[in-house]
């Protein structure tokens, strides 16, 4: 029991020393979180042996809950892309990497040139896909 004693002061410290910013970012806090619970589960399993029902209990609970922020993709969508009608043509052409004198050719060039490393199957993310294709559809519908 001294242990869960322990582990609680040192969370709040570090939780104190934070001030509310994020320690970890969120794929580390999934990580982490994993571990965390499958830590709690073998405790609340070893607790439970040695007959102690009511530390098992809220170990866990401990667990369940980690296991289940572990298994959130997030806590809403990412950074929004700007819609394409509130997009400049400027910003839109440095987006792509165009020119102003850049043909409907180029500018589809560009554009699967960008999404093949941006895709979110390829490894990017989803709000920099979309903000590939706003400033395609702004530049293609001038």
């Amino acid at each position: 029991m001294i242990y869960l004693a322990i582990g609680t002061a040192a969370l709040a410290l570090i939780l104190w020393l934070s001030r509310g910013r994020p320690i970890l970012k969120r794929s580390e806090w999934r990580i982490a979180a994993a571990a965390f619970a499958l830590a709690a589960f073998a405790g609340a399993a070893y607790v439970g042996l040695r007959g102690g029902w009511g530390s098992s209990i809220v170990l866990l609970v401990v667990g369940l809950w980690l296991l289940a922020s572990a298994r959130r993709t997030g806590l809403g969508p990412g950074p929004a892309a700007k819609d394409s009608a509130r997009m400049s043509e400027s910003e839109a052409r440095s987006i792509l990497g165009v020119g102003p004198e850049a043909t409907p050719a180029e500018i589809l060039a560009a554009h699967k040139r960008l999404m093949g490393m941006a895709h979110p199957d390829k490894g990017g993310t989803s709000g920099l896909a979309a903000q590939l294709n706003a400033a395609r559809d702004r530049l293609l519908r001038k």
